[in-house]
């Protein structure tokens, strides 16, 4: 069963290039708790065949995996360039 989820917000890192500023996502689990973990996991959890996406005017925006020039994973939407700007718009995860 694939697993899909909705991302809502993040924890970033400063001082970091904007592809490795997202420590950590998050949301809400259908019972209404908050739900978090790295970007780190995430990556790790899509490759397993989960699914995340983000609301941009009301249609979802999926992520997935990509490599910054340095040869690091990590996740943006399909709609975004380069740099997770989906991503980065969202607030700090509480």
């Amino acid at each position: 069963m694939t697993i899909k989820a909705q991302i809502d917000c993040i924890r970033v890192r400063d001082g970091s290039s904007a592809e490795d500023r997202i420590s950590h996502i998050g949301g809400v689990n259908p019972d209404g708790t908050r739900w978090k973990m790295t970007q780190e996991r995430a990556v790790y959890l899509m490759e397993e065949g989960w699914g995340f996406y983000v609301a941009v005017s009301g249609q979802a925006a999926w992520c997935e995996v990509a490599i910054s020039r340095q040869g690091d994973k990590y996740i943006k939407t399909a709609a975004d360039g380069e740099f997770p700007s989906h991503l980065l718009d969202l607030p700090e995860c509480p």
